[in-house]
């Protein structure tokens, strides 16, 4: 980043230099983008929104994607048996503008967080009705909608960086799943 910086500033200063001596005005400064925010930090982990029609109903997830980085991840940096962000950063978050059905948990239109309580031969969905939050940090099981089992299996190849999708099935039906190092662990959706 230091080396982007001084980069950046000595191509300014030689701009700057060449226009003083060919005795001409340098170009103005194209306007900056006014915000009171500042710029936000670049993240470790990159944050990505996945998104599907099933049916008519719109499906939107997003969420941190951290790489493994030869760490192990399940048992390891994501604790068996506990509440995961399933992520990195702010909490992952579902939003549908129709009702659906993940497994046998009915969600109404709406944005959630999600979470999972990794097994290690069986996973839990948790969709919790507090959608802002960071990572797990202040999850109140209180707050959950509800919680569904997941189908888990080991993957015949090693996924770096964690990956959710939906996939689109025939009609309003699909597959939620969340891949990562050498577990996949997979939910059915269908929209109403």
């Amino acid at each position: 980043m230091q080396l982007l910086r001084l980069l950046a500033y000595s191509f300014l200063a030689a701009s700057l230099l060449a226009a003083f001596a060919c005795n001409t005005e340098p170009a103005p400064a194209p306007e900056a983008e006014t915000s009171t925010e500042e710029a936000e930090p670049e993240r470790l982990s990159p944050h990505e929104s996945v998104a599907a029609m099933l049916g008519e109903a719109n499906i939107t997830i997003t969420y941190g994607r951290p790489y493994k980085k030869g760490r192990e991840i399940y048992g390891g940096l994501v604790p068996y048996d506990e509440v995961w962000r399933t992520g990195a950063d702010e909490a992952t978050t579902l939003e549908t503008d129709r009702d659906l059905m993940l497994g046998t948990l009915h969600v109404p239109a709406g944005k959630y967080a999600l979470f999972t309580i990794p097994g290690e031969s069986m996973w839990t969905l948790v969709v919790n009705k507090v959608s802002d939050q960071w990572g797990a940090f202040s999850y109140d099981e209180a707050q959950d909608l509800g919680r569904v089992q997941m189908s888990v299996s080991e993957m015949d190849e090693m996924t770096e960086q964690l990956t959710i999708g939906i996939e689109a099935g025939e009609g309003s039906n699909g597959t939620l799943s969340i891949v990562w190092d050498m577990t996949s662990a997979t939910l059915p959706l269908i929209a109403h």
